[in-house]
């Protein structure tokens, strides 16, 4: 069968709701990060066959074949759009893995972009007349009782593995600090609009973590990741293309969705590398290098624990704690982010992620 791989992965940089990049619109914010990723690949316009795009927030209009239109590419690629929450954008990349091995493409660009700085408002409407409501969280589940708010489903999975506020703001510090010790190169990140780091991360201090406004529980707005605009996207290929290639190349080893129980999202990605690890022969052991969700410290920290990964290796150069969660795109920043990884240590990597509704995806990344 045929392999894919990555050849070129790169991202926006992060900022929160209302800050430095909430004044771009997706296909704005998209668009450069985008073009940079084909620029890097040393790709034509004319070999790409598909644009695969990640967005939870949108509202329609598919956004894939916008960004491909404002970004100048042909007419032809009529752009695929898909809503996976916060999967979204490393199942953007499981699907032009299969487009590739399929033999229905060689290059496709997949990735995800969220804006949650210029979302749409959205409205429930009633057929009795009722003016509509708005809303800020769509239902995940048709059960309201198993479709718990985001952070109180973090609190009780806290409770349930006595996972204390503690560690929770331990893994918070320690995410801020590798952060700001990381230094990206030029490759992974393209300065948007003149912005050229994650603007959030921060000296977070222990002190700072016991000032910090509780959400409900132990959860507070230190050991949860703020809300974000950002972009990342990568250059998938055959490996008929990437063998003409001189430049860096990561292999797709293999990559699972998997739902779990709808109201404990935050354990699902562990099914996920259970069966990846599964399909390779591979164990925890043999990776060198992870990228693990931190939509909540307590997350990260049962996923590594109940996937048994060394906590060494995950999220070297900080996670979604010192950024933020630009929902439809953390999972290609977490993909871009252990490419970039891998090309320096060489070996096999790990991105995992969680969504809401209990859906874990899990990539395998092979250098």
């Amino acid at each position: 069968m045929v392999t894919a791989y990555v050849i070129a992965a790169c991202r926006s940089p992060v900022a929160p709701r209302g800050g430095a990049l909430s004044h771009l619109e997706i296909h704005a914010l998209a668009g450069p990060v985008l073009r940079a990723a084909l620029s890097q690949a040393g790709m034509n316009d004319s070999n790409v066959a598909e644009v695969i795009v990640s967005n939870a927030l949108g509202a329609g209009g598919n956004p894939a074949r916008i960004i491909a239109l404002a970004t100048g590419l042909p007419e032809r690629i009529a752009g695929l759009s898909i809503d996976r929450q916060c999967a979204g954008g490393l199942d953007a990349l499981l699907l032009a893995r299969q487009m590739i091995r399929s033999g229905d493409a060689d290059v496709i660009v997949a990735g995800g972009v969220e804006s949650y700085s210029r979302r749409p408002v959205r409205m429930q409407t009633f057929a009795d007349g009722r003016a509509p409501v708005a809303y800020d969280q769509a239902p995940f589940t048709p059960w309201p009782d198993r479709d718990p708010d985001m952070a109180q489903a973090a609190d009780t999975l806290a409770q349930s593995l006595g996972i204390t506020r503690k560690a929770q703001d331990d893994w918070a510090i320690a995410s801020h600090a590798k952060a700001l010790a990381y230094h990206p190169t030029p490759a992974e990140i393209v300065p948007i609009d003149g912005v050229t780091n994650d603007t959030f991360t921060r000296r977070l201090s222990p002190a700072l973590c016991e000032r910090a406004k509780a959400i409900t529980g132990d959860i507070t707005a230190a050991n949860a990741a703020v809300a974000a605009d950002g972009a990342a996207f990568c250059v998938v290929v055959s490996e008929r293309v990437a063998a003409r290639l001189s430049g860096p190349k990561v292999e797709i080893v293999a990559g699972a969705t998997l739902g779990g129980a709808p109201d404990c999202p935050g354990l699902a990605p562990v099914a996920a590398i259970t069966k990846i690890m599964a399909q390779t022969g591979l164990s925890p052991t043999d990776l060198t290098a992870a990228e693990i969700m931190e939509a909540y410290a307590v997350q990260a920290i049962a996923c590594v624990r109940g996937a048994h990964i060394d906590p060494g290796i995950v999220n070297q150069g900080g996670g979604a704690l010192a950024r933020g969660h630009p929902i439809g795109a953390s999972g290609a920043i977490n993909a871009v982010r252990l490419f970039h990884d891998l090309q320096k240590k060489g070996g096999t990597g790990l991105a995992a992620i969680a969504a809401a509704g209990g859906i874990g995806t899990a990539l395998l990344l092979r250098a």
